[in-house]
């Protein structure tokens, strides 16, 4: 079975999409993805053509995406908040043949880039007339308004589209490029449904009825599953938002789009804390389940927000290179401050520095395997090499497991450091100094003393911006001195406005570290 007929065997009057004020049902998602099909067709697309959306989140995004895949191309969705220079690169690296930009983007991206898009050969313009903005020509690359291709399109014939073959890509979906260049993880469409019927048939267990809105955009492996194929092959609605999700957006949706699931990452649903304290109350009655991932959920932010709203947090694990979430809390098995437990359909398995099993109740480096898992990186096979090994996917994660079979992360593999000797996990401690009430966010990294040794240092973001610096840094290293042993207490406590994150919610702890050899 191909995308295309998975989604729209559904009832055609069921709601599919809601954006903005507009709603579509499957029966008019349909008929618009067949005119997109058609537009594809006329651009000359053909199987293995790569197709690159610059898209916001909406309903052109989700029609092109699945009118390209099941004609056989290969979407590569590209975070339009990238930095240009990353767009670059992934546009060369996937070697695009077509691109969908937003209107407002396409002069910036195209101004004096002929060399590096080379191969592109031609770039749709998707223009919002409720943004007044209106596409730009010229240079070598062919532009073309997705307004006038649309108006000429007809109906596609659905026999055009054809079951894919087990080892044929479909999408290609690049890391946040947290630690440089961004990679591209190679899926088929049968990872598409793998995770459908595991993760989210497991998990989420969703209806008809059930609304699904996400603050982690379609061009992530977690957006993408939670606001298209989650939805769209169960028959639920997907909401969608032009707009970044800042807390004043997103109090919005909750009001007038009344999800009953809401998608986010750590760092949201902190903001969105701040927020109903703040500036005003958030309505959460529409929600049954809030799910996060991208970092690990601190347990005093779960607990605060179920203790707050009545909603659980589901805190999981997922990756792109596996396309979603392969362990995750349950809503009638849930630990706050865990990764929850195995997902049906996945391994996972602990090992060492050296690659032997680690030992029962240590912790370890997490490898993985499922049949979501990635056919490896675009165009690079060494780093493919490195990761993907015999079947298994190594997660870049160090974890350990409880007696209960509850997964606890204890941070990045390359975010750990020893002092004294030992191993520090950064997650761990920053665990500890979240539990008290004036730090908002933190972040431990490795610093060195005075003699040059490793040791911790602490970034704290306070909850109350006047609050009283010393007293707080007083009161955070009493409370590391009676959780922690010495050579995980932080040596050095750094006071700043915010941390630097990725485009996915991940602290990106490096920068941190520059900063402090500067």
């Amino acid at each position: 079975m191909n995308l295309f007929d998975a989604i729209f065997a559904h009832e055609a009057t069921l709601p599919a999409v809601s954006y903005g004020h507009r709603h579509k049902t499957y029966g008019v998602l349909r008929s618009e993805t067949l005119r997109m099909a058609h537009v594809l067709s006329e651009l000359g697309t053909k199987p293995g053509d790569r197709v690159a959306l610059l898209l916001n989140d909406s309903p052109e995004f989700v029609e092109l995406f699945i009118a390209a895949v099941s004609l056989g191309a290969i979407v590569v969705p590209i975070n339009i908040a990238l930095r240009l220079e990353d767009q670059y690169s992934i546009l060369a690296n996937s070697g695009a043949r077509f691109a969908f930009i937003e209107a407002d983007l396409c002069s910036v991206l195209l101004t004096g880039a002929e060399e590096k898009l080379r191969g592109l050969e031609f770039v749709v313009l998707v223009e919002r007339p409720e943004l007044g903005n209106a596409g730009q020509t010229g240079g070598k690359t062919r532009i073309r308004s997705l307004e006038a291709l649309w108006q000429s399109a007809v109906e596609f014939k659905p026999a055009g589209f054809s079951t894919p073959g087990n080892e044929q890509p479909s999408l290609i979906l690049y890391t946040s490029g947290s630690t440089g260049d961004p990679k591209g993880a190679v899926h088929r469409q049968a990872d598409i449904f793998y995770t459908n019927k595991t993760f989210c048939a497991e998990v989420l267990e969703l209806t008809t009825s059930d609304r699904l809105f996400s603050s982690s955009r379609l061009p992530f492996a977690y957006g993408l599953g939670n606001s298209l194929s989650f939805p769209l092959l169960n028959g639920a609605t997907t909401i969608l938002c032009r707009e970044k999700p800042v807390p004043k957006v997103i109090a919005r949706i909750l009001v007038e789009e009344r999800p009953t699931i809401f998608f986010a990452v750590p760092v949201i649903y902190n903001l969105l804390l701040e927020y109903h304290r703040r500036e005003q109350p958030l309505d959460c009655s529409s929600l049954r389940l809030c799910i996060s991932a991208g970092e690990a959920l601190p347990a005093r932010l779960g607990e605060e927000w179920e203790q707050t709203f009545a909603v659980k947090v589901l805190d999981g694990i997922g990756s792109t290179e596996m396309q979603h979430m392969f362990l995750s809390n349950r809503a009638d098995r849930l630990r706050y401050g865990s990764s929850g437990v195995l997902v049906n359909g996945y391994e996972v398995r602990l090992v060492d520095d050296n690659g032997a099993p680690s030992l029962p109740g240590s912790e370890g480096h997490l490898w993985v395997k499922g049949e979501s898992a990635a056919m490896g990186y675009w165009q690079k096979p060494e780093e493919s090499a490195r990761t993907f090994v015999n079947g298994w996917v190594r997660t870049g994660d160090l974890y350990r497991q409880d007696s209960d079979g509850f997964w606890f992360h204890m941070g990045r593999s390359d975010d750990c450091f020893k002092s004294s000797g030992q191993w520090v996990s950064p997650v761990e401690v920053e665990g500890v100094l979240l539990r008290h009430a004036g730090v908002a966010r933190v972040a431990v990294v490795e610093d060195f003393d005075s003699d040059g040794l490793p040791c911790p240092c602490a970034f704290v973001v306070k909850e109350a911006i006047e609050s009283n610096t010393q007293k707080l840094e007083d009161e955070l290293r009493e409370m590391a001195g009676l959780s922690l042993p010495r050579f995980k207490q932080p040596r050095r406590y750094l006071f700043v406005d915010d941390l630097p994150y990725t485009a996915t919610g991940k602290v990106q702890r490096f920068k941190l570290r520059q900063g402090l050899r500067h």
